[in-house]
């Protein structure tokens, strides 16, 4: 494969990558690092640098859209990325000891979750749930578009959520991702935050999350930009894409399909790196 093919099918595989990520909420990293490694065999390690790129190129192209259609909620994003960036710099701290095979096991078993979380979620749980008295001191209750009009809604479990933002960072550090299936987990299921507002405001999150720990790895040289541009272009076009649909469309269908594609995606990685063919 020339220079010129392997841009162009990284692009294209990135561009998918991030209408899948802006749509779901999980980040395009869980899509970018196996096809790179498995697909086009890109040491893992490099394909991680890359997808820290990526996912801020992700957040870059859908938060702003998703801020201005009123859907993020500003106010929680920023109190939860305290969790989520100290959590990032221990992930990214802890990657250059970590071996490759080791990081494709873990991979494989977050891509798990990231299926299991697409294929079985069930419908918004806190449209009407009112606020917990520390939410309300914090004033995180808001209202997203739905129907026409302003849906309110509230907030729950604050510190639960709060130390599951510190385990999402953690693994968006060590594995490149945007860890965005932790972060909507962590809002719809704990904070019993609606999923719209959930998925906006972990898009409009894992770009902070991710600059927390590409740094790191800016500095051990795995990020390559002859990798990470076609990479970050790709992405970028896909989530503003993405991003688009999302406030139009229902994504029950599409949710089935990246479930079943990234559960594959997870056998594949824990097989290889088992194997050590990674």
């Amino acid at each position: 494969m020339t220079a010129l093919e392997f841009t162009v099918v990284v692009w294209f595989l990135s561009a998918g990558a991030g209408f899948l990520g802006a749509l779901t909420g999980l980040g395009g990293g869980v899509v970018v690092v196996p096809a790179l490694t498995l697909a086009l065999g890109v040491d893992i390690k490099y394909a991680i640098g890359a997808s820290l790129v990526s996912v801020i190129a992700t957040s870059s192209g859908a938060a702003a859209a998703y801020v201005r259609e009123g859907y993020s909620n500003i106010r929680i994003g920023m109190f939860l990325e305290i969790a989520t960036t100290v959590g990032a710099v221990a992930g990214a701290f802890l990657a250059g000891r970590v071996s490759t095979h080791a990081l494709a096991i873990v991979f494989g078993l977050v891509l798990i979750h990231a299926a299991l979380t697409s294929l079985f979620h069930h419908a918004d749980s806190g449209a009407h749930v009112a606020s917990d008295a520390l939410a309300r001191r914090l004033r995180f209750g808001g209202s997203y578009p739905a129907g026409g009009k302003r849906e309110q809604y509230g907030v729950r479990n604050v510190p639960a959520g709060f130390g599951l933002m510190f385990g999402a960072g953690a693994l968006s550090g060590l594995l490149g991702i945007g860890s965005g299936a932790v972060k909507v987990l962590a809002m719809d299921r704990a904070m019993r935050i609606p999923f719209k507002v959930s998925t906006t405001t972990s898009n409009f999150m894992i770009g902070v999350t991710a600059a927390a720990s590409a740094g790191l790895y800016l500095s051990r040289g795995y990020i390559d930009p002859r990798v990470a541009m076609p990479v970050m272009l790709g992405v970028l076009v896909g989530a503003l894409l993405g991003t688009r649909v999302l406030v139009r469309a229902q994504v029950k269908t599409l949710r089935v399909v990246f479930g079943v594609v990234i559960l594959a995606l997870a056998i594949e990685m824990i097989v290889n790196g088992i194997t050590g063919r990674i």
